[in-house]
């Protein structure tokens, strides 16, 4: 139940001072209005020429911060009042007041509180001192105000610096990663032409040129995937969990082979299909595991099964490796960040595979966890929806 006060015990909170028979002529001259909740009494920029005092319900005063976040400022109730400032001068509103409940309001308008200082000097005095009040509130409130958006704006400034000196690094990674393989193959492609190489180095030298062409093209295809995977996706169909995965596990076996790595796959004969795009799923385990045979030592396993439960379906990607420490555990899928160093093992990459497989997951409404220990492995766990 929602407190009324009476016009007469309202004005003067609002004119301190004010005599009895002043109060008459205010009431006189003011209109009882009611309005419905959610209804705007004042709107932030307008131009307006009334004041409210509050007799029943309660209002929100909210202020629009940098054209896009709306701040509460404060609630008034019964007993309250706002919009002083209009009688004195056709300033804009300062702050949109709306209708939280159901309000009563009692209202003036600048033309009939002229009508009224006409005639009486205490009302005047009393008007310039609760503006001279509320300047000094609002005085107060700008300056929360501006070091509100200090504040804002220095985090803004920092997260830019993050952004810059990530880009930077990225382009620097960049640089590295291509200019290896482009100096190996062009390095053996001049050896080609000139003839140096011939007989059984021949095939070797084709072989090079050929694989670390391949090297640039993938790092390549990545950068452009994942900048273009905002824009366009395929249309959902039918995915088979357990062919992609074979066929991921099969491009991968040759680098695992040379790692000195066992790739193990535990298959779910009756797994249920998936919805999805079969490329760009592909390209998400292609990451996890390429990631997984990076980090685990020689002789190490890497397990991937795939399961299933209800209506999902579960792949695991787990290694024996390095782990992840937890400091890093927030950077690890964002793009550009990679390990380059760990002990004295050095690892390539520009920190795109994370990335990938986690904006794709969360393309297909799915869910993305690890869990990690240093020194123990890593495991990745992929959630994907079955195909209905």
């Amino acid at each position: 139940m929602t407190t009324r006060r009476a016009p007469s015990k309202v004005i003067p909170r609002a004119f301190p001072g004010i005599k009895a028979h002043e109060i008459e002529e205010l009431i006189a001259h003011s209109q009882v209005r009611s309005y419905s909740p959610g209804a705007v009494l004042c709107r932030e920029g307008a131009v307006e020429d009334r004041f409210y005092m509050i007799l029943e319900g309660d209002v929100e005063v909210t202020k629009n911060i940098n054209n896009s976040d709306v701040r509460l400022l404060q609630t008034l109730s019964a007993g309250d009042f706002f919009g002083e400032m209009a009688l004195i001068h056709n300033a804009p509103r300062a702050a949109t007041v709306k209708a939280k409940s159901s309000i009563t309001t009692l209202e003036l308008d600048k033309a009939s509180f002229d009508r009224v200082l006409n005639n009486s000097t205490s009302i005047a005095m009393a008007m310039v001192s609760e503006i001279s009040n509320r300047l000094r509130q609002n005085d107060q409130m700008a300056v929360e105000d501006l070091r509100l958006r200090a504040s804002e704006l220095a985090d803004a400034y920092q997260r830019l610096a993050e952004q810059d000196l990530a880009r930077r690094e990225f382009l620097t990674n960049v640089a590295h990663e291509l200019r290896t393989p482009l100096m190996v193959a062009t390095g053996y492609l001049q050896m080609l032409q000139k003839g140096i190489m011939v007989g059984d180095q021949l095939p070797v030298g084709i072989e090079t040129v050929a694989r670390n062409v391949q090297q640039i093209t993938t790092l390549v295809n990545d950068i452009l995937f994942l900048q273009e995977m905002d824009l366009v996706l395929s249309e959902f169909q039918a995915v088979d969990i357990n062919e992609l995965l074979r066929a991921v596990i099969e491009k991968y076996q040759a680098k695992a082979t040379e790692r000195s790595v066992n790739l193990r796959f535990a298959p779910s004969l009756s797994l249920p299909h998936v919805s999805g795009d079969a490329e760009s799923l592909e390209r998400a385990f292609m990451a996890l595991i390429d990631n997984a045979i990076k980090f685990s030592p020689k002789g190490g396993d890497v397990e991937i099964r795939a399961t299933y439960k209800e209506d999902k379906v579960f792949v695991a990607v787990e290694d024996h490796g390095i782990g992840i420490e937890k400091e890093n555990m927030k950077h690890i899928f964002n793009r550009f960040y990679h390990l380059e160093k760990h002990e004295d093992n050095l690892f390539s990459g520009i920190g795109l595979g994370l990335a990938i497989t986690r904006q794709v997951i969360e393309q297909h409404h799915g869910k993305l966890e690890v869990v990690s220990e240093p020194g123990k492995g890593s495991t990745f766990t992929v959630t994907l929806t079955q195909r209905k």
